[in-house]
């Protein structure tokens, strides 16, 4: 009888030291699981509601965003929009004369695009030998590049601004890169231009950037290289150090 009762109490005790490791385990994959689900939850909620990363591929905001920046972009600042609707979040501000704003152009909807405004609802906007008046005021932007001193350039694309004329429609109307206006822009639009002046596809051709295409406030350069760089891996080799951490203005 003791032998026996003996054995039987071994066997209980593994059995009970089998099944205990077996719910350590298992509390440890449920841990794991969990804290890498609320991660993932934290990313999608901070992406879509907050900041998103974003590359500068073209040149047409240099000197401001130089090809190869990689830019962390307030998405909250005028109103994050919800997905899989057309509904937007309350905003902190909106869209002001000289902000940087990233945004989905008109011409093409799969597509974002980084310009500055420079005209808001309501205002009249014309150009004259490259020079931008603002309601009839000429505007200081010392942020603005020009490549091309020696001539101006005709674009079919900007025939649309003849509906926009503050004098009305005008057949007669033939505006270029740097003469044309004045403009009226309408409510719920914006009228963006690169800092690049010359060398920029902007709302001259395309037209207007609606308030709901607007997509946020890029402020800070996290990374920087540049692709133009000699040798292989220029993203290592040449790297912008002196741009890290620099904020859009």
């Amino acid at each position: 009888m003791q032998e026996t009762q003996d054995e039987s109490g071994f066997g209980a005790q593994v059995l009970s030291v089998s099944d205990t490791a077996h719910r350590s385990m298992v509390a440890t994959v449920w841990d794991w699981t969990r804290s890498i689900a609320v991660a993932f939850l934290i990313f999608v909620v901070v992406r879509t509601f907050l900041v998103e990363a974003f590359k500068i591929p073209t040149s047409s905001m240099e000197n401001t965003l130089m090809v190869g920046d990689f830019l962390l972009v307030n998405k909250a600042a005028y109103g994050a929009e919800i997905p899989g609707t057309h509904l937007h979040l309350p905003a902190f501000e909106e869209p002001c004369r000289g902000d940087v704003i990233v945004f989905v152009p008109p011409i093409d909807a799969t597509k974002n695009y980084v310009k500055r405004v420079v005209g808001v609802p309501g205002d009249t906007l014309q150009m004259r030998d490259k020079q931008l008046f603002v309601n009839g005021l000429p505007v200081k932007e010392p942020y603005v590049r020009y490549i091309d001193r020696n001539g101006d350039a005709v674009h079919p694309d900007m025939r649309w601004q003849s509906s926009h004329l503050l004098a009305g429609p005008a057949r007669s109307y033939h505006p270029t890169r740097d003469n044309w206006g004045p403009l009226v822009v309408p409510e719920e639009d914006y009228f963006v231009l690169g800092d690049n002046r010359d060398n920029s596809e902007d709302s001259r051709y395309w037209g207007f950037v609606s308030r709901d295409a607007i997509r946020g406030k890029p402020w800070l350069v996290y990374y920087s290289f540049d692709p133009t760089g000699r040798g292989s891996m220029p993203w290592v080799r040449d790297v912008r150090w002196s741009r890290l951490g620099e904020r859009i203005h």
